[in-house]
């Protein structure tokens, strides 16, 4: 039973992965035309499509990303829950709020995750090969984390410290969390 939940954990995590992106990607206006962005794309066209006839956008986000996030992380949430079964001594609207609780706090881990990621992305891609199709996009994604450091943190020796201190102020979200 414990393979089948982790098996289960692991694909609910890929995906919401790929709906946060969705989400963050455009939100930062990062463009889904190239290779990574068709791939976000098509692999959450399943669900964003038929959310947005019921999802509307607000301020020009489009919202069925997230709900779509939060929608699997709930069942893996219930799923937990349903697992857990008898041991967890509560009433159903305590239950529900640690499943909404769960839910959300994986989310936004998930999103650190993902900008720890795209910053370390960049950081390599920069010195190795910034021309590389992930280069752009990875830019993009992490611009309006990183320049509000900028003006704080500068350049030392044409070396940018930024992505380290936002890496380490992630990690310390990622402590409260």
């Amino acid at each position: 039973m414990h393979i089948l939940v982790f098996l289960i954990d692991a694909v609910v995590s890929f995906f919401c992965t790929l709906f946060l992106l969705r989400f963050m990607m455009q939100a930062t206006r990062v463009s889904f035309s190239g290779q990574f962005g068709d791939f976000v794309v098509k692999l959450t066209n399943w669900a964003v499509k038929p959310l947005r006839r019921v999802v509307p956008g607000l301020g020009g986000m489009d919202l069925a990303s997230l709900v779509a996030a939060l929608g699997l992380q709930l069942l893996l949430s219930a799923l937990m829950f349903s697992v857990a079964g008898p041991s967890v001594a509560a009433d159903g609207g305590t239950i529900a709020f640690m499943a909404v609780w769960f839910a959300l706090r994986t989310l936004l881990r998930l999103t650190v995750y993902i900008l720890i990621g795209a910053l370390i992305l960049q950081a390599v891609l920069s010195w190795i090969n910034p021309y590389s199709p992930l280069s752009l996009p990875a830019q993009q994604l992490t611009r309006p984390f990183l320049d509000p450091i900028r003006r704080f943190v500068p350049t030392i020796s044409g070396i940018d410290l930024s992505p380290l201190v936002a890496i380490l102020l992630l990690q310390a979200l990622l402590m409260l969390l």
